[in-house]
């Protein structure tokens, strides 16, 4: 049971989880502060790339099952899916060129910043996903809801330990990687997610 081990344990810890959440709110912070100047450039690229909407919203499951809205810079054509959740590919022909380079060096997922800031997500932690999706996976994959027994990441263990979900198979290995995470969390263990990350963005390592 993932309630039994010590991860799990420390991070419903009040006093830890606010340490996480101050750690999240400065890093957070600091990084929508840096890209101030950034923004406007990445938001004319977007369009320029693509008509459509310079952000895309999009409703994801975080801690305890509660739906939030995810932000991020628009990659894709608008309308991509035609109102039916599809899965990602490594390769998916519904990105765009401009697209492509914001995903290959993670800057549309910046202003995911504003979800930490807010209090959806932290720094590290699993990855939210999408409703549909979940929906189905708890169908299908043994003990998937116990991944929302933390709060999802920007980044997480099977960010920088795997590659993109596309299919329930991938779903059930990266289920894994996250429950590793919870059952083994602590500070070190977010340093040494932050500090892999840093290096799957430097190089340009396409990554869910």
């Amino acid at each position: 049971m993932i309630s039994s081990t010590p991860g799990w344990r420390k991070l419903q810890n009040p006093w830890l989880g606010a340490v996480k959440r101050v750690l999240d709110i400065s890093a957070a912070a600091t990084g929508l502060v840096i890209g101030l100047p950034v923004w406007p450039f990445l938001a004319l690229a977007v369009k320029a790339g693509s008509p459509g909407p310079i952000f895309y919203r999009q409703d994801r499951v975080g801690r305890g099952g509660k739906v939030f809205s995810l932000v991020k810079f628009r990659s894709m054509v608008a309308d991509a899916e035609n109102g039916q959740a599809v899965w990602a590919e490594e390769n998916d022909r519904r990105v765009t060129a401009t697209g492509r380079v914001l995903r290959r060096f993670h800057l549309d997922e910046w202003p995911q910043l504003w979800n930490v800031l807010k209090g959806d997500m932290s720094l590290v932690g699993p990855r939210p996903e999408r409703p549909e999706f979940v929906r189905e996976l708890e169908k299908q994959i043994p003990h998937y809801g116990d991944r929302f027994s933390a709060k999802p990441g920007l980044t997480g263990w099977a960010q920088v330990r795997f590659k993109y979900a596309s299919t329930v198979e991938d779903a059930r290995v990266k289920l894994g990687y996250d429950l590793f995470y919870i059952a083994h969390w602590s500070f070190g263990l977010d340093v040494l997610i932050l500090a892999r990350t840093l290096g799957v963005v430097l190089r340009g390592d396409v990554r869910q």
